[in-house]
This record gives C-alpha cells, structure tokens and sequence, in this order.
C-alpha cells in the first residue's frame, strides 16, 4: 500500500478532528477519579465527540463495542470500557479517536487516580518524554525508524521495555494507513519522510518484559508478567518546518 501525503485542505481537516481528540481526552482526565466506572468515562466520550459533530473512530471498528480503549495497570491497549471500577493507585491509559468530515485524530493519555506509587509516576513520565523525543525525529529529511530508536534509546535508558508487538501507523481518511511505525529498533530504516505524511507516535512501555498476551474477550491486551504499562499518543503531521502535533487542544 502506498504512503497517502495529505494536501493542506485535508490537514485542515485533520486538525480540527485532533481538536475534538484533545479536548475530549481532557474532559476525561478531569473526570477520573476513584469510584469510577470505565463505562462512564466512555459514554461521556461519545456525547462530547458526537456533540461536536464528530464521529467515534473506534466504534465499530472491526467489531469494537465503544467509544474509547481503556488499559488500567497491566493492561496496554484496547481493553473494553464497562462496569470496572476504578481504584486510588490505579493508572488508565485512554485511547480517543474521531472523525471529522471524513477525517480520523487519534491520541493517547496515561493518567493516574488519586496517589499512585513513585514507580507508576516514573513510568508515566518516561513514556510521556519518550513520545515528546520520538515526535522530534518526526522531520523531513529523516528515516521512520529515526523515530523508533529515539524513543527506544529513552526507553530503555530508565529501565523500562518498549511493547513490541503493537505499532505506530499511517492515518488519515482511513483510521490504519501505512506506514507501520515501530516504538523500537535501529535509526536509518523505512521510508524516507516527506511533508503531508501524517502519523501516529504512540510509545506503549511496560514497567517489567516487553511480552504481551490477549485476553478472552479477544480485544485486551495485558503485559505477560502483570508489569504496569502506559502509553502517549498524538497524531504528528511532518511538515517543511518540522513536526506538527495534531491533537492538540
């Protein structure tokens, strides 16, 4: 599948549905709180993307019941929003997409509820530094995979793993595009980028084993050794004068 370069008209586009991401991932992180259900941070998800007139990127997306991806503790992406309660200690990743006019934002935020442990901020923080790194190498004139070994190389350097079997994309019209970003790896490699290619970075890192196994319900993904994990997302557009984050509010 070819590289789709998006022309400005579509970026337009684009950064208004990255808006719609961003403040909806705020109004979210404002609302967690212990005694919380996941189910309610989706459904206020969904009437604040739709009250936008926007769509929800996930839902329905190869069967995928609702608004939003959750992922507390030891889980790394896609989990399924319903009757859990959130815990003080806890971590909740949230995972937004919209679509707008045609056009999908995608963007993650790791947060904590209430006091969580020294441990669980220090992961927070690398991966929240190691996107902010790997969004630099998002130039023209670089390699893909300049990005990859950046966020690896920070990463690794605080003691934690990257997550290997989950990966960056393309975006666009479609949610998935190519190309296929790796949060590992070495610099130099993968097509070269180029203004209008649009991206999503979005390291996943886990306190222990960079392992992974799906859940029963076929959708959530946990670490293999129960290791707390976080993911940062933003979708990054390259440009002549670097990298533009998208998903800003």
């Amino acid at each position: 599948m070819p590289i789709l370069l998006k022309r400005p008209e579509q970026l337009r586009l684009m950064r208004e549905a990255g808006r719609i991401v961003a403040e909806t991932l705020l109004l979210l992180q404002e609302a967690v709180r212990p005694g919380l259900t996941t189910a309610e941070l989706d459904a206020l998800a969904e009437r604040h993307i739709r009250g936008r007139g926007a769509v929800p990127s996930f839902k329905g997306y190869r069967g995928f019941p609702a608004t939003i991806c959750v992922a507390v503790n030891d889980e790394v992406v896609h989990g399924i929003p319903g009757s859990r309660v959130l815990h003080e200690g806890d971590i909740i990743g949230i995972d937004i997409g919209a679509r707008y006019r045609g056009f999908h934002g995608d963007a993650t935020i790791t947060v904590p509820v209430g006091r969580v442990s020294p441990e669980a901020e220090r992961l927070l923080r690398v991966c929240r530094e190691a996107l902010d790194i790997g969004i630099e190498q998002a130039r023209a004139g670089n390699r893909l995979t300049d990005i990859s070994a950046a966020i690896q190389r920070h990463v690794e350097a605080a003691g934690f793993s990257v997550v290997r079997d989950l990966y960056g994309h393309g975006i666009g019209r479609a949610l998935h595009e190519e190309p296929m970003l790796p949060h590992y790896g070495p610099p130099g490699q993968g097509p070269l980028l180029r203004p209008g290619m649009v991206l999503t970075i979005e390291p996943m890192i886990a306190a222990g084993k960079p392992d992974t196994r799906l859940l029963d319900d076929r959708w959530t993904i946990v670490t293999v050794d129960g290791s707390l994990s976080a993911q940062f997302e933003h979708t990054v557009a390259i440009t002549e004068n670097g990298p533009e984050i998208l998903t800003l509010p």
